[in-house]
């Protein structure tokens, strides 16, 4: 099962990246139709919030939550060519976590009456959790990107052909080789190696937001998505169930319209989970607890084998704070060789670097981030380099980090 010719062919793919600015990404006409969604984003949030809430109330419904996990060991289908981890300093071993959505149209999935063969993943965001336990930063890949597939393997060995080029789309992995081909992916394409992984679907992503009585969204002005039957009222207000499921697809007709963007504004609601799910009033509410421990556990796959893992890994998150935690996109260009497709560009090599040596976001990355501290309505708390004063910019907190009110607005948030 060693592919090293595939794996020598992916590091080669990096000399091929496209330099270029983001100031030149011409989105005119190179939008294309597609029926295929957005699942749910908020994975890295439910990994958190799990973790979060299993550390304080493992104790309850224990074996229910054993009997909800879906537990798939993939070690046999990654390969013998597996990047190996570099030791770092820390109290502990920094944990690379990759996170999927499914967009399987099966059962309550068929959402919508929306159909398509097989499975893909319109998701998949690296979760970074640092070695000393201070910080922990997600990193999405657009689905849309253009990647060497490395040969993937099915669960009796049988090779599956990967590509000779960067010419194919990142989430066909999954539509090909389920998970295992996503982390073979991954790996082949960063250099870095995977821990874990999860898997979650769209009825799990609703159950979750449920759980916690709905997540708060700030919406700039309505969306009308006829085709996809969308609508959504402007405002600032907590939405739920189909509501909150509408706002992470929605594409089209909100902001610039870009894929890229779009995953701008679902982190915005992964940070929004997040500062949901370990709010004071969450923590002390033992049913809404459980209730979001049952959805996360009971949609999920994973090569955690227990609930005690979770707890363990929950204990991992005490002493990070919101504004520790951050989520930022792959940089990207779009293609010129497939119309609607996005590229990597060289600095992708400076991020991937960072999550190999277990480093911070560098200023780059953190001024292009969003924080689990940002507050819906596009401010955030001053840092200790900030003025002291929240309102001497125009009535909103000053921001020496995080997405700059213009690059709110193209992901159809507010500003």
């Amino acid at each position: 099962m060693n592919d090293s010719p595939d794996a020598a062919g992916s590091r080669k793919s990096r000399a091929r990246r496209v330099r270029g600015s983001v100031a030149n990404r011409d989105v005119a006409g190179k939008r294309r139709a597609r029926k295929r969604h957005t699942v749910a984003t908020v994975i890295t949030a439910s990994l958190v919030t799990l973790a979060v809430g299993t550390a304080g109330s493992v104790v309850l419904a224990y074996n229910n939550w054993n009997d909800n996990l879906k537990y798939v060991d993939l070690a046999q289908q990654l390969g013998d060519d597996r990047p190996e981890k570099e030791e770092v300093a820390g109290s502990r071993e920094p944990l690379n976590i990759l996170v999927m959505g499914s967009d399987t149209r099966e059962g309550e999935n068929n959402i919508d009456g929306l159909t398509g063969d097989g499975e893909r993943s319109d998701t998949t965001i690296l979760l970074h959790l640092s070695a000393d336990r201070k910080r922990a930063y997600g990193v999405s890949i657009p689905r849309d990107t253009l990647v060497d597939r490395p040969t993937c393997y099915e669960e009796d060995g049988t090779a599956i052909e990967g590509s000779e080029a960067e010419d194919v789309m990142w989430n066909e992995a999954f539509s090909v080789g389920g998970p295992a081909c996503t982390i073979r992916q991954f790996e082949q394409n960063t250099d870095i190696r995977i821990d874990n992984y999860i898997v979650i679907d769209f009825q799990g992503f609703k159950d979750m937001v449920n759980a916690l009585d709905g997540v708060e969204v700030c919406i700039p002005e309505d969306i009308e998505d006829p085709e996809h039957d969308i609508t959504l009222e402007a405002g600032t207000r907590e939405i739920r169930d189909d509501e909150a499921l509408s706002y992470v697809r929605v594409r089209y007709t909100v902001g610039d319209g870009t894929d890229p963007n779009r995953i701008r504004r679902q982190q915005a609601f992964m940070a929004a989970m997040i500062n949901k799910a370990v709010s004071a009033g969450m923590l002390v509410r033992p049913d809404r607890m459980v209730s979001f421990l049952n959805a996360v556990t009971g949609s999920i796959q994973t090569d955690y084998e227990n609930i005690a893992e979770l707890a363990d890994l929950g204990t991992s998150f005490n002493g990070i704070g919101l504004d520790n935690i951050k989520f930022v996109t792959t940089p990207w260009v779009y293609s010129t060789a497939q119309e609607g497709r996005v590229e990597w560009t060289d600095q992708v090599d400076e991020l991937w670097q960072l999550v190999i040596d277990d480093d911070p976001l560098s200023q780059e990355f953190a001024e292009d981030s969003i924080s689990a501290d940002d507050d819906p309505e596009g401010s955030t708390a001053p840092t200790s380099e900030a003025s002291e004063d929240p309102t001497d910019s125009g009535g909103k907190k000053d921001r020496d980090q995080g997405l700059s009110d213009d690059e709110r607005e193209n992901a159809g948030l507010c500003t």
